[in-house]
């Protein structure tokens, strides 16, 4: 998958991927790689400053625990964060949705 059609979008699938539970950040880059179908494979040089940022606008909570002996930072949607995601979704569709009727067959 190229970066630049990612450019805008990495915000709301990571995200995505906290809805259903916290996770840590390798658990993250599972997830987006397996709902993905092994097309997005993000280096870890992209994810964790994406997931500082959200946390520092808020989006995210973070808290230390220990998995398997190894300290990890899990991350959690905010109420914040729950509703940006929302808005995420939204705009996903209209912009979907105008690619769509771009890019799609003639008519």
């Amino acid at each position: 998958m190229k970066s630049d059609v990612l450019r805008g979008h990495l915000d709301g699938m990571i995200l995505s991927v906290l809805e259903g539970e916290p996770l840590h950040g390798y658990a993250v880059m599972e997830a987006l790689q397996q709902r993905s179908g092994g097309a997005l494979d993000l280096p870890t040089g992209t994810l964790y400053p994406a997931l500082r940022r959200l946390e520092r606008a808020g989006y995210l909570h973070s808290d230390w625990s220990t998995v398997g002996g190894r300290k990890r930072r899990t991350y959690e949607l905010t109420a914040a964060g729950k509703r940006m995601l929302a808005d995420e979704r939204t705009e996903w569709r209209a912009f979907a949705a105008l690619v769509d009727g771009v890019l799609g067959p003639a008519t």
